[in-house]
């Protein structure tokens, strides 16, 4: 199990909190020192189920920079938001728990992290 984080979020270490009350066996990646690759991102978003969209913090000031609430969310526009991703880790959500099953969650409350823990 490996949990992509940012020390500076809350949640972040809410999630190691648990992950260690637990007696977890993970790997932390401080995902904004240790950059994710653009293909890295694939994977985890096919073990997330989800698109790359679905997994960027259009609230920070980078994305707005970027104007990302306008880019289009569609097959053809996959690729430039997971390029945007991998220059801007900042915009990726967190924490993500790439969990024992080949899945991975997006832990941000209790359950999701307790699910990552149960797979």
């Amino acid at each position: 199990m490996e949990i992509w984080i940012n020390p500076a979020c809350s949640k972040c270490r809410s999630a190691i909190g648990l992950l260690d009350a637990e007696g977890a066996d993970y790997t932390v990646r401080r995902y904004l020192e240790d950059v994710p690759t653009q293909d890295e991102i694939r994977d985890v978003l096919e073990r997330l189920g989800l698109e790359p969209w679905d997994i960027t913090r259009t609230q920070e000031a980078v994305a707005k920079e970027l104007g990302l609430k306008e880019w289009a969310r569609d097959a053809g526009s996959r690729d430039q938001w997971i390029k945007a991703l991998s220059e801007h880790p900042k915009l990726i959500q967190r924490p993500i728990i790439t969990a024992e099953d080949g899945t991975a969650v997006v832990a941000r409350s209790e359950e999701a992290v307790r699910d990552a823990l149960s797979r």
